[in-house]
């Protein structure tokens, strides 16, 4: 038996008796392959393999109702795309009152064993399903697709014809990129692996072990069949034992890999159709890591981590640090933590605000910046006012609008007295407790572990590995260091790549802003698919007065520095929306459109900043680009997040 399935892989006819060929269609854009006997009239076609749903179960199916099912644990959620291309939750398809017969295939296998035998065996179902009183309405088919680059949602659309049985949900999803579809297929344990031939060049395939789950209407994974298993008769004595065993009534497990991003999921918010679906705080369950890890060896495509020689990395210092960025007593008032505006999910950004708020919801004038690789930086902050993390974080817990510290003595003497913190900064500073200096070392120590690359950019550029990076991002590396010119700014290495270049320019952006200059439209989104078009003067007047920015020269007092601002890194750009110094850009779309424009003309503009003449095409290629950079280790880093002690604010104590 061979489990695998292999995309656009030809094989020599079979001759073996109990093999056929396969049927191919040509529809538009695709070529399916079908297994005979899904075309072909009971019992025309010979078998295609020695699976049972091909040649028939060699045993007695135990009746439903008279076995048990136990849960194996929650259905994992994830970013998918259905066949309009609207970008969903996969949670959307699982459950809500229906048992789910979910599988994972792609649109070009020719694997008889594989994805062909996956549908065959669901449109069987389906059309017993839809003539079964007991199941009609209380079961739905998922696939999902395992190759995004080829099977685009119209792929999917066009594919799902073949199959579709009236009266039955089946829907046909895949993904924006393989970084969304990444953690999906880690957390089903589904693993996949391109294929070479006899030289070791890739041949275009994509091998895997078959799996289909059956998932109940709460949303747990009740079964998981590979070939030997996989037949109809099985499938649905297990969803009527399912649907008609009642509830189960044992506690439901969370999920430790729950989607990452904003907790109020805004995705689709623009449609009619939009559902709000919110993951509770208690629900995010942790997972501790080995952050150490990433500095002693950074994660591929980064260099070196350096660190200062006063202030080496230790685990007790990160762990210290860790436990002070996620506490909320660091603030005047109890309720404001270093994550409140470098939020774990959402890139270590805040992807719900333009800029930052603070305390008492203070208006702070610019957009948080990720802390993910700060570790290389050299300028911190937008106009490069501080030169170490360990210095940093004074401005944030001093500023009247961030965290709202009166003096760094105040954070000190706080900090002394909660009983949480007794002996913690002794142990990480060999006896030396929490000052001005400890506590920033300590913060910055874990700052410094939070590295995230190995992207399919890297593994394709510095792993070698020549199919981790999808075509369309391909051609979108080609225009960043070329045509568009991106990479002048946002630098790539021969072995390793920050993607800045750490210097300050003048984009366009902040002259814009200081001469009140529109970027975009003045459409107000104000609920699900309802848009108005608002005089910008109603805007102002509602609006708290925008304090001016000039940048890097109020630092340097340069007439020269004006409007200039740091570069910031596209490492995980995908998932730190909205951009630009002062958040004004909201997608990564917005901001390629921008720079096509050639930005805003003015006097300091910098040079490299024109016309670029793109297509449309062009354009989508720099965004999937730039999604390609997102690293494999966020995850990791957000779920050991999750995992942080938060300190208990009935705790603490003002200083005398």
């Amino acid at each position: 038996m061979n489990p695998r399935c292999t995309a656009e892989r030809r094989r020599p006819a079979r001759r073996r008796a109990g093999r056929s060929a396969l049927l191919r269609l040509a529809l538009p854009g695709l070529l399916l392959c079908l297994p005979l006997g899904l075309v072909s009239p009971a019992g025309a076609a010979a078998p295609l393999s020695d699976a049972p749903a091909y040649q028939g179960l060699q045993f007695e199916p135990p009746e439903p109702g008279t076995y048990e099912l136990p849960a194996l644990g929650p259905a994992a959620d994830g970013f998918v795309l259905d066949t309009s291309g609207r970008a969903r939750r996969l949670h959307d398809f699982l459950g809500h009152g229906k048992a789910t017969v979910l599988s994972f295939i792609y649109t070009t296998c020719s694997d008889a064993e594989g994805c062909p035998l996956a549908t065959f065996v669901l449109q069987q179902m389906a059309r017993r399903v839809a003539k079964d009183e007991r199941l009609r309405d209380r079961v739905r088919f998922v696939s999902l697709s395992f190759d995004p680059e080829r099977d685009t949602p119209e792929v999917m659309r066009v594919y799902s014809y073949a199959y579709r049985v009236p009266g039955v949900e089946w829907d046909f999803l895949t993904t924006a990129s393989t970084d969304r579809l990444e953690p999906i297929l880690n957390a089903y344990g589904q693993r996949i692996q391109a294929e070479v031939d006899e030289t070791g060049n890739p041949t275009g395939g994509i091998s895997h072990l078959l799996r289909v789950y059956l998932v109940d209407p709460d949303q747990r994974i009740r079964n998981i069949y590979s070939v030997a298993f996989l037949h109809p008769d099985v499938l649905i004595n297990d969803l009527l034992t399912v649907l008609e065993s009642g509830a189960d009534t044992r506690p439901r497990t969370i999920p430790a890999a729950l989607p990452l991003g904003p907790g109020d999921v805004k995705a689709g918010y623009e449609s009619t159709e939009y559902a709000t679906d919110s993951v509770a705080l208690t629900a995010r369950r942790g997972r501790p890591a080995d952050l150490l890890a990433f500095v002693r060896r950074p994660p591929l495509g980064l260099p070196p981590v350096p660190v200062p020689a006063d202030n080496p990395i230790t685990a007790e210092k990160v762990a210290l640090g860790r436990k002070l960025f996620y506490d909320r007593r660091l603030s005047l008032n109890d309720t404001f933590s270093c994550a409140m505006c470098h939020i774990p999910e959402q890139g270590f950004t805040n992807n719900e605000l333009a800029t930052a708020v603070g305390i008492e919801g203070r208006t702070v004038r610019r957009n948080a910046p990720t802390v993910l690789n700060s570790a290389y930086l050299t300028r911190l902050f937008h106009d490069g006012r501080e030169f170490s993390l360990e210095q940093q974080i004074w401005a944030p817990l001093l500023a009247r609008n961030e965290m709202g510290n009166p003096s760094v003595g105040h954070v000190i003497e706080k900090i002394r007295a909660l009983p949480d913190y007794a002996g913690l900064f002794e142990a990480a500073f060999g006896g030396r407790g929490p000052d001005m200096i400890t506590i920033g070392q300590a913060i910055a120590s874990y700052e410094r572990t939070l590295n995230a690359a190995d992207s399919p950019f890297d593994r394709w550029r510095y792993g070698g590995d020549a199919r981790a990076l999808p075509a369309a991002a391909r051609r979108g590396y080609a225009l960043f260091t070329g045509k568009a010119g991106c990479s002048s700014c946002h630098s790539v290495g021969e072995h390793d790549a920050l993607f800045t270049d750490g210097g300050f320019h003048n984009t366009g952006i902040g002259y814009a802003a200081s001469m009140d200059i529109p970027l975009g439209s003045s459409r107000v989104l104000i609920a699900p698919g309802v848009e108005l078009e608002v005089d910008p003067s109603v805007l102002e007047a509602v609006s708290e007065p925008k304090p001016n920015d000039l940048g890097r020269y109020e630092i340097t007092l340069d007439p020269a520095d004006r409007w200039k601002y740091k570069t910031p890194s596209l490492r995980n750009v995908a998932l730190t929306a909205p951009y630009m110094h002062d958040g004004s850009l909201t997608a990564l779309e917005a901001v390629v459109e921008y720079y096509d424009r050639g930005g805003v003309p003015n006097e300091g503009l910098d040079p490299r900043i024109r016309p670029l003449g793109l297509t449309a095409e062009e354009k989508r290629a720099l965004v999937a680009f730039m999604e390609s950079l997102t690293g494999s280790n966020i995850e990791t880093l957000v779920l050991d997040a999750f995992a942080a002690p938060i300190g208990d604010v009935g705790s603490a104590r003002q200083p005398p």
